[in-house]
């Protein structure tokens, strides 16, 4: 006898789909943060931030911060070039 997993949860197999859709959207959400956040760490030879973002899941919110609060902000090779005008 064949049960699918839905049956065994005690949940109806709608509410089971909406948690499974709820958790493929919170690991791609979490995946696309992650690959941003470490090739930033990794290019600017932040390494402490590299390993805490390779073994510290936080569905995003510590990748994010980095990028937008703590990260060293760099000047664009046109921002230099005006300068020198």
């Amino acid at each position: 006898m064949y049960m699918h997993w839905n049956n065994l949860s005690g949940f109806s197999p709608a509410f089971a789909d909406t948690v499974f859709i709820l958790f493929l959207f919170a690991l791609i959400w979490s995946l696309i943060w992650k690959g941003i956040a470490l090739w930033h760490a990794a290019r600017d030879g932040s390494k402490v931030w590299f390993v805490v973002f390779l073994f510290i899941n936080t569905l995003g919110i510590l990748e994010i911060l980095y990028v937008y609060l703590f990260r060293k902000k760099k000047h664009s090779l046109g921002e230099e070039n005006n300068k020198e005008v």
